[in-house]
């Protein structure tokens, strides 16, 4: 399999959910071994994807530096990770990664609309060798050695319209179409009400997130799926982990994860040398398999 980027540019409009202003979106194809790298075009910030470059995980993955951020990346992330995309360039003239609908199918059909071109490059992959874990309290998140990219993940809100929800999700592009990529994030009114006084979340409405009061749902078309909540978290979780800067080969845990746990857990996985290995897909069989995921 060969490293991918885009066949031609393409263009979006969406709302920034903190800001609540208009976002423009550019992807621009790259060549082989470019990585993503995201630009601001506002104040001609470069902005390379690893996780040196992240700077805030408390309510989104953002990444930055001391001239500025991009913030929100992860729904993004998420449609990149599921397509293989190796190398492209990601322009925004703002502060923040348009919100779109609050999922990634977006960012799917976007990619849909430019196409894949495969690269005269092959295809490395991180290969987990080694179980790597972040625990904190009851919450953790872990990766471990695997033949597929699987995704188990659970949570436990007191909402009732929420409760104990799990999912597992092995991984392939068409799956993650049907199944992750339609996923909203959600937001409890209350909160966006404080933040909304603090200038943030300016731009959270029910065409962008699910919404909930201290007993129900407030969208009235209601759910896309029965435990949309913990499908947005694999969600969350498959564009934190492209935060690496490549596609995983393990299985991915988690109970009651978050940015900053999977954020944690990418550095230290990378941090450990003996925990993983970088691996051409189509050099061995058993990758050869994971290569027919994005088939």
């Amino acid at each position: 399999m060969k490293q991918r980027t885009i066949n031609k540019p393409v263009d979006a409009v969406g709302i920034g959910l903190h800001k609540g202003e208009p976002i423009r979106l550019r992807l621009e194809p790259l060549p082989a071994d470019s990585g993503i790298v995201f630009y601001r075009e506002d104040i001609a910030l470069s902005v390379p994807l690893s996780p040196e470059s992240v700077i805030d995980t408390r309510m989104a993955t953002v990444i930055g530096n001391e001239k500025g951020f991009i913030s929100t990346i992860e729904h993004f992330l998420s449609a990149l990770y599921a397509y293989g995309i190796d190398n492209l360039r990601v322009i925004v003239n703002g502060n923040e990664m348009p919100i779109m609908d609050g999922s990634a199918i977006s960012f799917c059909l976007l990619l849909d609309e430019a196409g894949i071109r495969m690269l005269d490059v092959p295809k490395k992959v991180i290969k987990i060798t080694k179980a790597v874990e972040i625990v904190e309290g009851d919450k953790f998140v872990r990766l471990l050695p695997a033949e597929s990219a699987t995704f188990d993940f659970e949570i436990d809100f007191t909402h009732p319209a929420i409760g104990r929800q799990s999912h597992s999700f092995e991984f392939d592009t068409k799956t993650f179409v049907e199944e992750i990529s339609r996923a909203r994030t959600f937001g409890f009114a209350k909160d966006i009400q404080y933040l909304q006084s603090q200038n943030l979340a300016l731009g959270a409405s029910l065409q962008n997130a699910i919404g909930l009061d201290d007993h129900k749902i407030l969208n009235p078309e209601g759910l896309r799926f029965e435990n949309e909540f913990v499908r947005h978290k694999i969600l969350d979780a498959m564009g934190d982990m492209m935060v690496s800067g490549h596609n995983i080969l393990g299985k991915y845990e988690s109970f009651a994860g978050s940015h900053n746990l999977n954020y944690q857990l990418t550095s230290k996985l990378l941090a450990q040398a003996d925990s993983f290995d970088f691996v051409v897909l189509d050099s061995e069989s058993k990758s050869r398999e994971f290569a027919k995921s994005f088939a």
